[in-house]
């Protein structure tokens, strides 16, 4: 079995779609596809099983897809609070 393919996304914002964090990561090919795989149960969330294609992932959330596991981590902040 090949090993799990671990991913960082940096989110810029409070959250992303579920589906446009799948493309975004390159996971899903487009959106469409994206959204087919949610529908298809084959996306987790913190562990459960998530169907809203749209749900909202912010920081500190972990999308799991079959092969690849998703941390969401906030914008990186610079030590005057600004972002990098």
């Amino acid at each position: 079995m090949p090993p799990l393919q671990q991913i960082t996304f940096e989110l810029r914002g409070e959250f992303i779609t579920l589906d446009s964090l799948l493309k975004a990561t390159g996971l899903a090919d487009s959106g469409g596809r994206a959204k087919t795989m949610v529908a298809e149960g084959r996306v987790q969330v913190d562990g459960q099983d998530e169907l809203r294609k749209t749900a909202k992932i912010r920081a500190g959330q972990v999308v799991s897809v079959q092969g690849a596991r998703i941390r969401v981590i906030a914008e990186a902040q610079d030590a005057g609070g600004a972002k990098a």
